[in-house]
Order: structure tokens, then sequence, then C-alpha cells
């Protein structure tokens, strides 16, 4: 593509790196295009770990680019000496993942990621050379934003450029590529980086083509890396990382399990009920939350979630089987007896390996102190485990609840948490909250969340909650701005009520900004009315993964990731997740429904119907259910069977989707779409979840498909 020379800049005083193209290709268009590209494609970067471009122009017919001299050497010639030391491997990884995130949330794909392209300095790796570098739709951008459409790039889908030995299977098919083909080739290259020699070798072209296409590398000399290169490595762009910031993520977790520095975790158990009152388990509960709250505000802190948290309650279970389970090094346990005006809180913070305590206290004070003491254990907590607990911003002053609110706020949410969905006990105590204490923030967030799980569990009508969501989510924001909770319930309302994409990313980009403080049912509502709806289904994996590791114990969420797994089209692991949250509950139906659902997108008819008959006798009158397990009767022969269950669901059933899905494996296309037009009508919130998975894919071809998208405002590449 051109020539480099060191050359000296006399005006400024400093070395440059000068690349020319010669003039016989400057005649050539297609060369000199390519050439003005890569100069405003650099241009575009800004960042640490990509060469910094100074000048362009052209002089006596010659095209050239003034840019940044690098000093060191390119990793091709590191590599003549043998392989690199593992911790430089995971530090030059992590920065040139950091540098293609930045050109992939630009819309810009490398496209010749090698070893030749990159600069070893003194202070890291450099990523040099984007002359083949190409703009594209970011599909699996690692931005919350809606991908916008890009101008057609010049080089047409069918030529294959780049350097063969690290180019991505679809690169060397000559398919329209993305980020992920990026991801391939730095997994290639760390490889190399690790053993010394190529991941795909031969002695011609076509053999290398070969093993690209067919064979997997044998495994790196670091066992602990292995996982990560075989997904960055996958054939197919769908089982790899989905951006770069996943793999950076990744290779910074492996560099902290090396270093053992690995994230800290506790859990924190449901106080004891000491007092004469039961009635006073609303309060223990709720002192138990708000510490877990609390500590959520910790960076580096990995919190259990009250669900998982709370399934040991009343239950005399060993520390260290209990930390297990959860997955944590700590657990914090008390108890609290309140009489009168006065309350005793005792607490422990356990090391589960061994037993030991790493802190007690006991608190015997005024109720009114009881805010107080909610932040002395949580700082207590932050200092044992070595983190610290982070401050709110200066300008925002903490509102202190009159005590009377705050009690009716943790009945509210004792009564919501147990009985959403069938008791609404906890509205009236949170506008009694509301009313005791009109400036309280809190009360507005928990309704809102309360009215949106209702709305989720089909309890409620979207058309009439949703709007609820939003009012109190709102009025909770302008009581407290600096709470990015109900930023998650604004999102959620903006994608599945009002399909307005551009708010809702901007709600969710705030919500997910600390992502140390985000509840799992954030990583929720992001995966499956953001995520998944544009099709960017391994990042929706990655958020549900985070859920569930934070709340492990609850069989929704592992339900729910096992659905995300399958629309990734990881069918392997969905089935494993959902068989391992039923071996938690055989009773949920979710589980049974998604590892019907894993099944029947696989193809495994048989087992769909087997596990969504399981489904259907838990949940005989959910019309999700009903719906699939109809079509997949109807799809094996069994007419009968499957029209007597259609019958059941009449004509309003709930969720309306389930008969979308009916249709859709009936192979109805019509029928399909005018259900599905009603669902959207109606805002059924599934219609937005399944709106892109693969058991649809042959319904998006129809000519109905457009206008759908369009109802629902979908990106124009995902209407077509």
């Amino acid at each position: 593509m051109g020539e480099v020379y060191r050359a000296r800049d006399t005006r400024l005083g400093r070395d440059v790196a000068l690349k020319i193209l010669p003039a016989e290709f400057s005649a050539d268009p297609v060369r000199k295009q390519r050439f003005e590209q890569e100069a405003k494609t650099i241009s575009s970067l800004n960042h640490p770990n990509i060469c910094v471009l100074y000048d362009v122009g052209t002089q006596h017919g010659v095209d050239y680019l003034v840019m940044e001299c690098v000093e060191g050497e390119t990793l091709s010639q590191r590599l003549e000496k043998g392989p690199l030391p593992v911790d430089q491997v995971l530090k030059y990884g992590a920065q040139l993942a950091d540098a293609l995130d930045k050109a992939h949330r630009g819309g810009i794909v490398h496209r010749d990621l090698k070893p030749g392209n990159i600069m070893l300095t003194a202070t890291g790796a450099k990523l040099l050379d984007f002359g083949l570098a190409k703009s594209a739709v970011p599909l699996v951008s690692a931005t919350l934003t809606a991908a916008a459409p890009q101008p057609a790039p010049p080089t047409q889908v069918g030529t294959v450029v780049g350097t063969f030995q690290y180019m991505s299977p679809e690169q060397i098919d000559g398919e329209e590529i993305d980020g992920r083909s990026d991801i391939f080739s730095l997994g290639a290259v760390l490889y190399e980086m690790l053993s010394g020699i190529p991941a795909f070798h031969g002695q011609t072209i076509p053999q290398v083509i070969n093993e690209i296409l067919r064979h997997n590398p044998p495994p790196s000399p670091v066992p602990a890396l292995d996982p990560l290169l075989r997904r960055c490595l996958a054939k197919q762009a769908a089982q790899r990382f989905q951006t770069m910031k996943e793999v950076r993520a990744a290779l910074e977790r492996v560099a902290q399990a090396a270093a053992g520095t690995t994230e800290r975790s506790v859990a924190v158990l449901p106080f004891a009920n000491r007092s004469a009152d039961p009635e006073d388990e609303c309060f223990s509960d709720g002192l138990a939350d708000e510490i877990i709250n609390a500590l959520m505000r910790v960076p580096g802190l990995k919190v259990i979630a009250r669900t998982s948290a709370f399934a040991f309650k009343g239950k005399q279970d060993d520390i260290r089987r209990i930390a297990e389970a959860l997955g944590v090094e700590n657990v914090l346990e008390g108890s609290v007896r309140r009489a009168g005006n006065r309350v005793r809180i005792t607490v422990q913070l356990i090391t589960a390996a061994d037993g030991t305590h790493l802190w007690s206290e006991r608190y015997d004070r005024e109720l009114a102190d009881i805010f107080a003491i909610q932040d002395d254990i949580a700082q207590a907590i932050a200092t044992a485990l070595r983190v610290t607990l982070a401050a709110r911003p200066s300008d925002i002053q903490r509102h202190i609840p009159k005590l009377p609110a705050y009690e009716a706020l943790l009945k509210g949410r004792y009564h919501m948490l147990r009985q959403v969905g069938r008791d609404e006990r906890f509205k009236m105590y949170f506008e009694q909250a509301m009313a005791l204490d009109p400036d309280y923030a809190e009360p507005h967030a928990n309704l809102g969340l309360a009215h949106f799980l209702s709305a989720m569990i089909g309890s409620q009508s979207m058309q009439k909650t949703m709007p609820l969501v939003r009012a109190e989510a709102q009025q909770a924001l302008s009581l407290d701005p600096s709470d990015a909770g109900p930023h998650f319930l604004l999102g959620s309302v903006a994608a599945s009520y009002e399909y307005d994409w551009k708010t809702a990313a901007e709600h969710f980009t705030t919500a997910m900004a600390h992502r140390s403080s985000v509840s799992p049912e954030t990583h929720w509502a992001y995966a499956s009315f953001y995520l998944q709806p544009l099709g960017r289904f391994q990042e929706a994996v990655s958020e549900m993964e985070r859920a569930v590791e934070l709340d492990p114990l609850n069989v929704f969420w592992r339900g729910v990731l096992a659905s995300h797994l399958t629309h990734a089209q990881l069918y392997d692991r969905a089935i494993e997740q959902a068989k391992e949250a039923l071996e938690m509950d055989a009773a949920s139906y979710v589980p049974h429904f998604t590892l019907g659902e894993a099944y029947a997108t696989s193809g495994q008819w048989t087992k769909a119907i087997e596990a969504l008959e399981n489904a259907h006798r838990v949940m005989p009158h959910d019309g999700l259910v009903s719906g699939m397990f109809a079509g997949a009767l109807a799809r094996t022969g069994q007419k009968s069977r499957a029209e007597g269950l259609i019958q059941q669901m009449g004509e309003a059933p709930r969720p309306i989707f389930g008969r979308v899905f009916y249709h859709v494996l009936c192979g109805d296309t019509n029928a399909a779409a005018d259900w599905y037009e009603r669902a959207i009508d109606e805002r059924d919130p599934f219609a937005l979840v399944f709106a892109s998975v693969p058991l649809t894919t042959d319904f998006r071809q129809s000519s109905r498909w457009p206008k759908l998208a369009r109802m629902m405002n979908m990106p124009e590449q995902l209407a077509t």
C-alpha cells in the first residue's frame, strides 16, 4: 500500500514517520481511495495505543501521511526471539483490545490485524496501519446506542482483503464483516504471542485457509487462557466475544486471577428478628436490604442480591456451604431487637474459608439513629474488605427520611418482594410513605418497580401500567437525581412501551454507568428489552451472566439466561443452564419453557415437546407456553392436540405473543403477522423480546415483516 520513511519535521523539531503512496499508485483510483481512507480513519481515532496522524497532503503528485514515529520493534520482530511472558501478553492484549474497541465504537473495522501491524514500545503496544480499515455498521457495537446506517464501503462483498494467516472465516469467505472479525484476528495474535507459532499455518495459502475454516489450533502453553482463546477463535462470529470491550474485560480477569487480586465479594444474610413482635420481621429484613443497597455502591465489591441471600432465611446452614452456593468469600450476618424507641443490632462479618470474624459490632441506640447505623456498618465492611465506599457527589445532599415514612417503605418493600402480582398491600404502604415524607424518593422508585414487575408477569396490562412506571421513576429522579436506579425503569418504558431506542439508550447508559452498583433487574432489562431486540445477543448473554452471578439462586434469571444463550445460538450452554435451574426448582415453569425453546430452536422437536409439556403442566394458562407447545405439536404432526390447546387459549391469550409463536411454527405467515400486529398494538413485551431471535428467522423474510419492524421503530438493518 505504500512506503514508510523516518523523517525530520524541521518546523516542530521532531522525528516523524512519513508514509507515501508511489506515483504509479496515485493514478489508481481504488488504491488512492484506500490511501485517503486510511488518513481519514486514523485521524478520527484518538487513543494511546493507536498511532497518531499529524498531517496529510499531496506534493509533486505524491500523496503522503505524516504520522507519529513509534520507537520500538514490531511484534513480528519480537516473536523471532520466541514467545512472550504471560504478563506481557495480558498487558499488550488488553491494550490492543481497548484500542480496537475505540475503533469499533466509531464504526471502523481494522481487517488486517497481525504482528507486523503492532509495535511494542517502552509504554506498551501500538496499533499501526489502518490501510485496509473499513467503515461498517457496528452490528455489535460496545456503545449503548442503536446502530445507525453507515455509507456503503468501497470494498464489495466477496472481495478478500487482509493477511490470510490472521483472517476470520467470514473474511476469507468474502462475507460482510463487523468487529467480531477483528476479535478472531486478535485471538490468533494472542495465541502466537503465547506459543511462538501461528495459530493457523501451512505450506501454501490453501492449506492455511483450510486450517482456519475447519480446524482449531492445539491448546496454548497457558491453560488459563485457553477458554478465552477458544472463544475468540470460534468459527462462527456469534460464538465469539461480541465486543472488544468483553475481550479486554476477560483478559483483565485472567490478569487479576494471576496476581491474586480477584474481585472482593460478600453476601448479606437476612437479619434475625429478635423482637417480641413478629411484625418487626419486615424491619429486620429491611435493614439487611438497606445494607445490601449501600454496599452495592462500593466499586470492585460483588454483593449478592437479596433473592439469593434471603434463600437461607430461617435455616441453620454452615457458613462455608452458604458462601459456596452464593460464590462469595465473606458473609455478613446479624440480628435485630427492637423495643419501643430503642434498637439493638448485632452484626459480624465472617470469612467463609476458615470461619474467622473479620469484624463484629453491637449497636444499642435510639431508633432515630438507624440511618447512621446503616452507614457505620457499610463503612466498617468496606474497611474490613479493604475497598472504598463510594461517596455521594458533594453537590447533592442526602435526604434523611422521616422515621414513620421509612418504616412504611420497609413494609411496602417486604410485601412487594413476597407478593408482587398477588397482593397489592405494597402500594398502600408506599403511598403512605409518600404522604408521610413528600421529599422521600425511595417510595416512588419502589412503586415504579412494583408496577413494572406486575406488568412483566402479566398481572396488569402494559397500557395501564407503563405510564405509572414512568411517572413514579421520573418523580424519584426529581427528588434524588444521584440515584441511577430509576433510569433502568425509564429505559425499559422507552424501549418496550414507546419503542424509542434513542431515549432507551440514554437511560440504560446512565443506569449501567457504574457497573459495580448495577442490580440484576437492570442487567435483565437492558439485555431483554434493548440488546436482544437489536440482535446483540452475545452482549445480552454477558448481561444475564452478570445477573446470575449477582443472584445465583434466582431460578428466573437462570431461565432467562438459557433463553438468551439460545438466541446467541449457544444451544449446548442454553440446555445446560436450563437444566441447572430445574435442579434448583423443578416447579418453576420458566426453565422448562426456555429448555423447550432451546430444543425447538436447535431442531430437537421431541425433546422440545417434552420440556414444553412440563412447562404447560406447571403454568397451564400462560399464553406463551401454550402457543409454543401447540406449535411444536403441530410441527411434529400432532395437529388435533395442537388445535385443542389453541382453543383453550381463546381469542385473548396472555401473553398474546403465544399465538404468534404458534402460527410461526405452523408456517402460517399471515396469521402470525396479524397476531404480531395485535401484540405490538397492545404492547405485549414479548413482541420486542422475540423480535430478532433465530426461531422467527424465516418469518422475518416475509413481506409482512418490514411493516411490523417499522411499528417498533427497529433500526433499518433489522427491518429488512
